[in-house]
């Protein structure tokens, strides 16, 4: 792979200081038929020459993948420092795939019930390293891919300017070709990077991760609560519903610790006003400390939700591959070989 890889059409022609028909034909080539550089058609060889002094080698090494019953493929890379990361690639409907990418090796955050978060953080990647990671799966897969998010291990707005810069690489029309509409990209609520994102005016799908309205169980489950409090981060979220329209919230379900109805109202009283998606899903957790709610649970979970946020969207999402360790918050092989 190379450091182009990272870079969309009208970046690549401005750092390399070529036309941008040029750098379309490149971007074409490498990043969306997955070619050699030198293929690139119609492209004069001083360009290609130019271009390639630029890149910096590097390479992506699949180690392996692992098929879970239900269609949910992991696949553990290998970066070139030796460092691993996990991506995975997600069935839809039976006609096409989405991929959950990664955006570090490990996580720093350390809530309680992930495991990615238990490995620290070894460090983040680089754009083409996250954007090599769809081009294996998407070489790998029968379906087409149509969409991305980046919740595989780390924190995106951790690593703000290269997750940026790998997604538009990937809704380069000339490059991944991937809906910016389908590109989602979750944050466990850094919120100066998240009015950053707002002002700038991305046009991927935010969403955050919640997980608990009252601040005392947030703290317990997401150490990020301590320099970001819930008061800010919902103001944040109001910042951007307002700018951008409805967030997706994300909401990990722990039996007996997030889903009762207290933990409901508290919900509806603090987005009160916001337009959000609300997305709940089940915990998963291997070492078993602890557990998604049983359907009795979830149900009055539901109904709870219903009356604290009126015509709110709330749904639930599928929690998947847990049987390869390879659903949310699952994402832990070694972070370094």
């Amino acid at each position: 792979m190379l450091h182009l890889l990272g870079q969309d059409s009208r970046a690549l022609a401005t750092r390399a200081g070529i036309a941008l028909d040029d750098a379309r034909r490149i971007t074409g080539a490498v990043i969306g038929r997955g070619a050699p550089l030198r293929s690139a058609r119609n492209v004069r060889r001083a360009v290609l020459d130019r271009v390639e002094a630029l890149t910096t080698p590097g390479e992506l090494r699949r180690v392996t993948t692992v098929d879970a019953r239900d269609g949910f493929r992991r696949y553990l890379f290998e970066l070139p420092d030796g460092a691993r990361v996990e991506a995975v690639r997600i069935p839809l409907y039976d006609t096409h795939h989405t991929v959950c990418l990664s955006s570090q090796a490990g996580c720093a955050l350390a809530c309680a019930f992930c495991a990615t978060g238990a490995l620290g953080l070894v460090r983040s990647l680089r754009a083409w390293e996250i954007v090599a990671q769809l081009l294996h799966v998407r070489a790998d897969a029968v379906r087409p891919v149509t969409g991305v998010v980046f919740m595989g291990q780390g924190e995106p707005f951790l690593n703000y300017d290269a997750v940026l810069d790998a997604a538009y690489t990937l809704c380069d029309p000339a490059g991944g070709r991937i809906d910016a509409r389908r590109i989602s990209i979750s944050t466990a609520g850094v919120v100066p990077m998240i009015r950053r994102y707002t002002a700038e005016g991305h046009k991927f799908r935010l969403c955050v991760s919640l997980n608990a309205a009252i601040p005392w169980k947030r703290r317990a489950l997401m150490p990020i609560e301590l320099g970001f409090p819930l008061d800010e981060l919902v103001e944040a979220i109001r910042e951007h519903a307002a700018r951008r329209g409805r967030v997706t919230l994300e909401y990990v379900m722990i039996s007996g610790v997030n889903t009762g109805e207290e933990d409901a109202a508290a919900l509806g009283q603090l987005l009160a006003g916001i337009p959000v998606r609300l997305n709940p899903i089940a915990v998963n957790d291997a070492s078993g400390r602890y557990r998604p709610p049983d359907e009795a649970e979830w149900n009055a979970f539901r109904d709870a939700l219903g009356r604290a946020l009126p015509g709110q969207p709330i749904v639930r999402r599928y929690s998947g591959g847990q049987d390869e360790h390879a659903a949310c918050g699952m994402l832990a092989s070694r972070s370094r070989s």
